[in-house]
């Protein structure tokens, strides 16, 4: 039999950069467990943050990653135009775009299927962010009682 799980998940108010969530998620959907073979779909309902997988065991390449992507979109570009809230406001919104609003993980044996050093990030990209609102949706065929 087949089954949806849906539920959300409002995040604490991170600091600009990379931030591992994996256990967050976990723990927010512990439905997870019911299921033999699925998916857990995350979205992300903002502009300026986005969602990626990437190394989960050292934090190094989370700091690589902000030092690069701030190297590649700068705030201090001068052709934005949209800076209403700020020098980070336009620079938060195309480094969202170049990572994700949704990742699809697989889901086997009731466990999130991701390989050994992977890690889901939250990769905030504002200053002074709200928290973030994720909507986690896992979806498949549930575990045979034994």
């Amino acid at each position: 039999m087949n089954k949806f799980f849906q539920t959300p998940l409002r995040l604490p108010k991170y600091s600009k950069g990379y931030h591992l969530i994996t256990d967050q998620i976990a723990q927010a959907i512990p439905e997870i467990r019911q299921i033999e073979v699925g998916f857990l779909q995350i979205f992300i309902q903002h502009t300026s943050a986005a969602l990626t997988i990437n190394e989960n065991a050292d934090p190094t390449v989370r700091k690589d990653f902000q030092t690069f992507v701030n190297e590649l979109i700068p705030e201090s570009y001068p052709r934005f135009i949209h800076t209403y809230e700020g020098p980070d406001d336009m620079p938060a919104h195309i480094k969202a775009s170049f990572f994700d609003s949704s990742l699809q993980i697989p889901i086997t044996g009731g466990k999130l299927n991701l390989g050994i050093w992977q890690g889901i990030y939250l990769c905030e990209f504002r200053r002074n962010a709200s928290s973030r609102n994720l909507i986690l949706t896992a979806f498949g065929t549930l575990r045979s009682e034994k």
